[in-house]
């Protein structure tokens, strides 16, 4: 007899079984939220809050990370299915999806959770579902998912040992994806959420181990709520900087890296083009995943100046994580 849940009273299925049981029962299927948020004009604090849930270990966690006060911090709050895999609520934590793609409200129990959060996402760009991406080895399936992406303006107050801080008018992003992605055997990715006066960039962009090309897409998103028009073409070349701002290789962890610098080259379905250089240190690195979220100051070709986070991770590429960490990665063939 199938297990029901109170969501399998909406319409909300796509497959004939109940909401738990998704079209591909994977060790690596999962749903997942991310919110993350930092200062308009400069580096400073950033803050991340993510929520997932995984129908085959049967269990929802949520991860705090980012830095505070130069503090990096990294923190995991999990529960089981419990018969309820749908509410978003783990330990302290939860997330309340106020109106749909328009205000969302995050919060986090100071007396339980390492930071404490009481802070609303306003969105300042309208949402954007970009395309679904896969990557096989041989039968085996490594990565295959559906993302949305959207801006926003975070307001609140969040905590961290003993202190209280204001985020006024907070400058963020947040996607929602959901699927197959196996973290520790995808050779490389690229995710941009790039902030400006007027408009968010994001690109999502995934390559092999030489560089060969699997995924890009993404988009420019109006804050005057317009359509957010895509992304067709992407280039980047940086570079890993060390505490001095010299060039560095990321060898096999990355033990000199603080920061990355370069510039990368996006053009858009209306023929726009644009040229973005970038200087970042480490907003919380991924350890053994490699590379993790990098907090950057930029300017664009015509001149606009912004904020963003910037996120290289992934078992092997040529340029940017050399010594591969993982064994049977997927090949360009």
């Amino acid at each position: 007899m199938p297990k029901l849940t109170a969501a399998d009273e909406y319409f909300y299925h796509q497959i004939p079984e109940p909401l738990p049981n998704v079209v591909n029962r994977h060790d690596h299927w999962r749903e997942s939220l991310f919110f993350v948020f930092h200062p308009k004009d400069q580096p400073g604090d950033a803050v991340i809050l993510t929520m997932a849930q995984y129908p085959k270990r049967e269990i929802v966690d949520s991860f705090q990370m980012g830095t505070i006060g130069g503090d990096m911090f990294l923190e995991i709050h999990q529960r089981p299915f419990d018969g309820d895999p749908h509410t978003l609520s783990v330990g302290p934590v939860s997330i309340d999806i106020v109106e749909p793609y328009k205000k969302v409200v995050l919060k986090a129990d100071p007396e339980i959770a390492p930071v404490g959060l009481d802070i609303t996402f306003d969105a300042r760009s309208r949402e954007q579902g970009l395309r679904r991406g896969n990557m096989k080895r041989g039968d085996e399936i490594i990565w295959d998912q559906c993302h949305m992406v959207q801006s926003g303006i975070y307001n609140g107050t969040y905590s961290y040992k003993g202190e209280t801080y204001a985020v006024d008018d907070w400058w963020g992003q947040r996607d929602h994806s959901w699927g197959i992605r196996d973290h520790s055997r995808c050779p490389f990715w690229m995710w941009l959420a790039i902030q400006l006066p007027d408009a968010m960039i994001s690109v999502w962009n995934w390559e092999y181990s030489n560089g060969a090309r699997i995924y890009t897409d993404g988009c420019y998103a109006p804050t005057d709520m317009s359509e957010p028009v895509p992304v067709t073409s992407f280039e980047h070349d940086l570079q890993w900087i060390d505490k001095f701002d010299h060039t560095t290789d990321y060898q096999r962890d990355g033990e000199n890296v603080t920061g990355i610098s370069g510039g990368v080259k996006i053009q858009f379905e209306n023929g726009r083009q644009m040229e973005i250089e970038a200087t970042g240190r480490w907003a919380c690195r991924y350890g053994a995943l490699g590379g993790g979220l990098l907090q950057m100051e930029l300017q664009t070709s015509d001149g606009r100046k912004g904020t963003a986070i910037y996120e290289l991770t992934g078992a092997h590429h040529y340029k940017y994580f050399p010594i591969a960490r993982a064994e049977n990665l997927p090949v360009s063939s």
